[in-house]
């Protein structure tokens, strides 16, 4: 059940949402899966019996609004700063980069974030989009693209739109998810649009990986994409030990200030994340250790015991 409250706050959002895109009317209403006359409707300050309820939750997700009390907070961490300083220089000055690092430190969650609120900024989750036609259906409908009809004239379609957005800046998550055809029509797709957008692609250790194997075995489009990801990975999480502990004591720390009533608390749920996880596809004896440390998730766990 959506509340009154929070169909409010989404309509709000979308109409905020406009001045972020260039596009038409149309086009922006197709990018947030509704149609003109629905967007029309809320720009009358329409509320009731004009979405269903999937529709509701779709737009509420993409704007990051109107959430519900199990979900954490969203802090300001320093992976929230270092994506976000990222994000506007690679539009400012329309570098493309790719960032592979440790999971669970909250890339995905800050990067829808910081997307809703940047101009002709869209977010594309790959894990969704394995396939190169479900990826550019995808791209296609996040920019407000027609979907139906063939393929191809949908390829051309994003293209187009592209080239034709004001510098659009495309932050692809899950980047390592994607099956070898995607990445080589996604190359194909940064080849008609150099000069005009910009890509951010995230992933874990496991996007890192993929990557230099395919350039190693000298797999075509995999060194062609670094190279337009201006051939390096961003990390935010340090290598050095214990620069890498005061990371995740601070990052820990932070979401949990913010979201656990009572404060007292925080420096013991942020100790029992410190704890080091086995890990289980080493090869290890029982009970040895890696230098993996627990996740953002084990914190919320942790939390949502305490409330």
């Amino acid at each position: 059940m959506i509340t009154l409250e929070q169909k409010q706050n989404i309509c709000n959002a979308v109409l905020n949402g406009r001045g972020k895109f260039n596009g038409t009317d149309i086009a922006y209403a197709k990018s947030i899966g509704i149609d003109k006359t629905v967007y029309s409707q809320i720009k009358d300050g329409a509320i009731e019996n004009i979405l269903s309820f999937g529709q509701w939750l779709n737009i509420g997700s993409k704007f990051q609004t109107a959430k519900n009390n199990y979900e954490m907070k969203l802090v300001r961490t320093e992976v929230y700063t270092v994506l976000e300083d990222n994000f506007n220089f690679c539009q400012a000055t329309r570098t493309s980069m790719m960032l592979a690092d440790d999971c669970g430190i909250g890339k995905t969650r800050c990067s829808m974030d910081i997307v809703s609120k940047m101009k002709n900024a869209f977010y594309v989750d790959c894990s969704q989009s394995h396939t190169k036609v479900r990826f550019v259906k995808q791209l296609a409908a996040t920019l407000g693209c027609d979907t139906t009809g063939k393929y191809y004239d949908i390829l051309e379609t994003v293209k187009y739109a592209l080239n034709m957005i004001e510098n659009p800046f495309i932050c692809v998550d899950e980047f390592g998810d994607l099956e070898y055809n995607a990445y080589l029509e996604l190359k194909g797709i940064m080849n008609a649009t150099k000069h005009n957008c910009t890509w951010y692609a995230i992933g874990a250790d496991g996007l890192k990986a993929k990557i230099t194997k395919g350039i190693n075995n000298h797999k075509v489009g995999f060194a062609e994409i670094f190279r337009r990801l201006s051939d390096d990975f961003v990390t935010i999480v340090p290598k050095n030990p214990e620069e890498r502990k005061e990371f995740y004591v601070k990052l820990f720390g932070d979401v949990a200030y913010v979201n656990l009533k009572d404060k007292n608390q925080v420096n013991e749920v942020v100790k029992k994340c410190m704890v080091k996880v086995a890990n289980p596809f080493e090869g290890k004896q029982r009970g040895q250790q890696d230098g993996r440390i627990k996740s953002l998730t084990y914190l919320e766990t942790l939390i949502k015991v305490r409330e």
